[in-house]
């Protein structure tokens, strides 16, 4: 068995990542953690989240450096469902007592320090540590992630929209002087617990925020190698991602073309092509660990469009952490 410890446990995804690994017949959870001064710490994470109970009722400790070493002892990996900064400043530590660290924030996702101060509002403490960081899109860059002990498990946004647009990218279909435009909406959960009024379900409209200036904008494109347009969207919902992306491509694509670029999803149980004419809603993944994908042609304006469907705290956040988990520690493999 591979132990593994949750930092930010009580979070939405670090709480799903919990109750992911208590599920798995692989792993077992090395200890829940949330910051020492947290309202959280001491209470069973079943407390907070009832439906845990009698599958995690592990106690949630205060994370004081009594705690960090005794996880550090134990573990052989730990993952950090905590803010940017606390992550970059947490890895070194974990890292140096031999841990495999799966860092779920923005922590470590960019080779380029130079991101952080422009998207994340700080400078990088550690930035030899990118370097070494591995991103884990696990459908695309799952080789590269047992030679690393730090993950970066990717952003949801940046997952949806990847998925959708790395196909394309790969056989050549898009016109690389334009610009994909991907409009993505996003439930709630994906603002996080903390409480705050605009995020309060009762206050939510549809509308877009974090227009032109958003962090995964950045993330979309270093790992595209193409810049888009990407506008995110709050939607009134608890859980979920639709990003509907309208890019350009070739001059004479087909839609064979487009057919055979989807191919490389064939036999993944995760990424599923739905059939022509069905496009995915929020209500076929929420819950789920899968991304679903639909496309749509006009060969007379070379315009596609792509609809790609997540659940924002599982494929893009929690499950894609345990698929880094497993594969990283050989527990699933991938081909």
């Amino acid at each position: 068995m591979t132990t593994i410890a949750v930092i930010g446990a009580t979070g939405y995804a670090g709480a799903t990542l919990a109750k992911l690994i208590a599920l798995s017949p692989a792993l077992t959870l090395g200890g829940l953690y949330v910051s020492e001064n947290s309202l959280d710490a001491g209470k069973p994470l079943s407390q907070l989240y009832p439906e845990m109970l009698g599958l995690v009722d592990d106690v949630v400790q205060g994370l004081g450096a009594e705690a960090l070493a005794g996880l550090c002892s134990q573990c052989d990996g730990v993952a950090l469902a905590t803010e940017h900064l606390v992550s970059a400043s947490l890895v070194p530590q974990l890292l140096q007592a031999g841990l495999s660290v799966f860092d779920l924030s923005g922590g470590h996702r960019f080779k380029d320090a130079s991101i952080y101060p422009s998207y994340y509002g700080f400078e990088h403490p550690h930035p030899q540590l990118l370097l070494e960081a591995e991103y884990g899109l696990v459908d695309w860059y799952p080789h590269t992630l047992k030679g690393s002990k730090l993950i970066a498990v990717p952003g949801c946004y940046p997952t949806a929209s990847l998925l959708g647009l790395k196909p394309l990218k790969q056989f050549g279909l898009l016109q690389e002087s334009s610009m994909p435009v991907i409009n993505a909406v996003s439930g709630v959960s994906g603002a996080g617990r903390k409480a705050q009024l605009n995020t309060h379900l009762c206050e939510v409209s549809l509308t877009p925020y974090g227009v032109l200036g958003h962090r995964h904008q950045p993330e979309i494109e270093t790992y595209l190698g193409q810049q888009v347009v990407f506008t995110p969207h709050l939607g009134n919902f608890k859980r979920g991602i639709l990003a509907t992306i309208t890019c350009q491509v070739k001059p004479g694509t087909t839609e064979a073309d487009v057919a055979q670029a989807f191919e490389i999803y064939e036999g993944s149980d995760k990424v599923k092509l739905l059939p022509a004419g069905s496009w995915p809603k929020i209500d076929d993944v929420a819950g789920s660990d899968r991304c679903l994908l639909a496309w749509k042609l006009d060969p007379l304006r070379n315009v596609l469009v792509v609809a790609s469907a997540i659940d924002n705290l599982m494929k893009g956040a929690a499950s894609q952490a345990l698929e880094c988990i497993n594969i990283h520690f050989g527990h699933e493999v991938y081909s």
